[in-house]
C-alpha cells in the first residue's frame, strides 16, 4: 500500500522525536527555567539593599518586543537599583562530567552601566540576604558600562578565590535576545557560545591564572657561541668590477652653459654645476646569498616549571546548590530567560534552536516596529515642544509690546507741560 502525503510528515516527525529521545536519554538536566506559571515558587527575591531603598524588583513579561508574547522572562524593573534573586536546585557536582550553563538576556534599555550575568552558588545561602558579597562558584554573562566596557565575564572560583578569564571577551550590545552558553569539560577545556555560535574556546590551564604555567622560559639559557642566526650572508665569490671606485658620485652638468655676462677676471674661471652621476651606483657591496649554516632565529627554550603542580580536579566546582541573578543597573529593562544547567551541549544547542531560531525574525520585526513608533513619538513631542516654544514667544512679544507702547510719551503732552511753566 502506498503511503499518503499526509502520513510521510507524521512519520518523519515520529522518527525525529524518537531520535531526540534516544539522543538526550543520557542528558541530565540539573535546572531548567522558562519562567512559566509557578516560577515564583522556585525563586526568592532577596531583601539585600531593600532597607536602604536601593533594591529593585522584577517584572514577569516578554518585554516591549518579542517573537512570542507568551514566552515570558523576568525583567529588571526600577532604574538605579540592585537586583538579587535566586533559586535553589538539587545539589550536584560537575566532577567527571561536562558542565553546561546557558541563559538568554535581552537589553531593552539603553543600559548605560550595568550587568546582565548569572551566578552559580555552593554551600548554604540565605536567599533573602543573597547579594553582591555572597560567595559564588561561577559567574557568567555581559557587563556593560559606557562605550568602553562591553565585557563578557567568565569567573571561576578555585579554593575560595575568584579568577576572571584573562581574555578580553566582548558581549552583544543591541536590544534583541541573545543566548550565552558556557561549556566546561573534564579535561579543563571550555567553549563559549553566543546564539549557538562558538565565540571562543581554550583551557583553564592557560586562560585563567589559577595554577602556575606548566612551562616557563629558561632564563639561564644562552645562545650557543656557534649558533649562526644570519639568514643571508655576503657572497664570497662576488668580485668588485674593475674601475668601480673610479666612478664619481657627481659629474658636471653637460647642459649647463657659461652665462653671457660672466667675466673671468672678476668672477674667476667658470665651472659648470654638479649633478648626480646616473652611472654611480653607490658604495660597492657584495651580493647576498642564503647562509648554508643558518640555524634559524635563536629563541629562549621552554622548560618544565618547577612550581607547577597539576590538579586533575582543576575543572571541578564546589557542589552547586543555587543559581542566582545579582546585578546593578543604572537603567532597568533587561529580560532574563531560558536558564539551563545540564551536562549535554547538544541538548543546550537544541534548546536554543527551538526557542530562539523560530522567533528571531519575529522579534526583529517587533523591535523595528517599536523603534518606528518611538521615533514617531519623539518627532511628535519635538513638534509640540517647538509649537509651544513659538506660542510662548508670541505671548512674550505681545506682552512686552503692550508695555513699550504704554511707556511711549506723546510729544504734544511734553510741549503743553513746558507752556504751563
Amino acid at each position: 500500500m502506498r503511503e499518503s502525503k499526509e502520513e510521510k510528515p507524521l512519520q518523519l516527525l515520529l522518527l525525529l522525536s524518537t531520535f531526540l529521545l534516544i539522543n538526550f536519554a543520557s542528558c541530565e538536566i540539573f535546572f531548567e527555567e522558562r519562567f512559566e506559571d509557578g516560577w515564583k515558587s522556585r525563586w526568592v527575591l532577596s531583601d539585600w539593599k531593600r532597607a536602604e531603598g536601593k533594591a529593585g524588583t522584577f517584572k514577569h513579561t516578554a518585554g516591549k518586543w518579542s517573537g512570542d508574547p507568551d514566552d515570558k522572562g523576568i525583567q529588571t524593573y526600577n532604574d538605579a537599583k540592585h537586583y538579587a534573586i535566586s533559586a535553589k536546585i538539587p545539589e550536584f557536582s560537575n566532577q567527571n562530567r561536562t558542565l553546561v550553563v546557558q541563559y538568554s538576556i535581552k537589553f531593552e534599555q539603553d543600559i548605560e552601566c550595568g550587568g546582565g550575568y548569572i551566578k552559580l552558588l555552593s554551600g548554604y545561602v540565605n536567599q533573602k540576604k543573597f547579594g553582591g558579597d555572597t560567595p559564588y562558584s561561577f559567574m557568567f554573562g555581559p557587563d556593560i558600562c559606557g562605550s568602553q566596557t562591553k565585557k563578557l565575564h567568565v569567573i571561576l572560583s578555585y579554593q575560595g578565590q575568584n579568577y576572571p578569564i584573562k581574555k578580553d571577551l566582548q558581549c552583544e550590545t543591541d536590544k534583541l535576545t541573545h543566548f550565552y552558553t558556557f561549556i566546561l569539560r573534564p579535561d579543563a577545556s571550555y567553549s563559549i557560545l553566543v546564539d549557538n555560535r562558538e565565540r571562543d574556546f581554550g583551557s583553564m590551564y592557560t586562560d585563567w591564572d589559577i595554577l602556575p604555567p606548566r612551562k616557563i622560559k629558561d632564563v639561564k639559557a644562552k645562545k650557543p657561541a656557534d649558533w649562526d642566526d644570519r639568514e643571508y650572508i655576503d657572497d664570497p665569490n662576488d668580485v668588485k668590477p674593475e674601475g668601480y671606485d673610479s666612478i664619481p658620485a657627481e659629474i658636471p652638468d653637460p647642459k649647463a652653459k657659461e652665462p653671457d655676462n660672466w667675466d673671468e677676471e672678476e668672477d674667476g674661471i667658470w665651472r659648470p654645476p654638479k649633478i648626480p652621476n646616473p652611472a654611480y651606483k653607490g658604495p660597492w657591496k657584495r651580493k647576498k646569498i642564503k647562509n648554508p649554516n643558518y640555524k634559524g632565529k635563536w629563541r629562549t627554550p621552554w622548560i618544565d616549571n618547577p612550581e607547577f603542580e597539576d590538579d586533575p580536579d582543576l575543572y571541578v566546582l564546589k557542589p552547586i546548590k543555587y543559581v542566582g541573578i545579582e546585578v546593578w543597573q543604572v537603567k532597568a529593562g533587561s529580560v532574563f530567560d531560558n536558564i539551563l544547567i545540564c551536562d549535554d551541549p547538544q541538548y543546550a544547542k537544541q534548546v536554543v534552536e527551538d526557542t530562539f531560531a523560530s522567533s528571531r525574525e519575529a522579534e526583529k520585526e517587533a523591535f523595528e516596529e517599536a523603534e518606528k513608533q518611538r521615533r514617531a513619538r519623539e518627532e511628535e513631542e519635538a513638534k509640540r515642544a517647538r509649537e509651544e516654544g513659538e506660542r510662548r514667544k508670541r505671548e512674550r512679544d505681545h506682552r512686552y509690546g503692550d508695555r513699550r507702547r504704554r511707556r511711549r510719551h506723546d510729544p504734544d503732552d511734553f510741549d503743553d507741560y513746558h507752556d504751563e511753566l
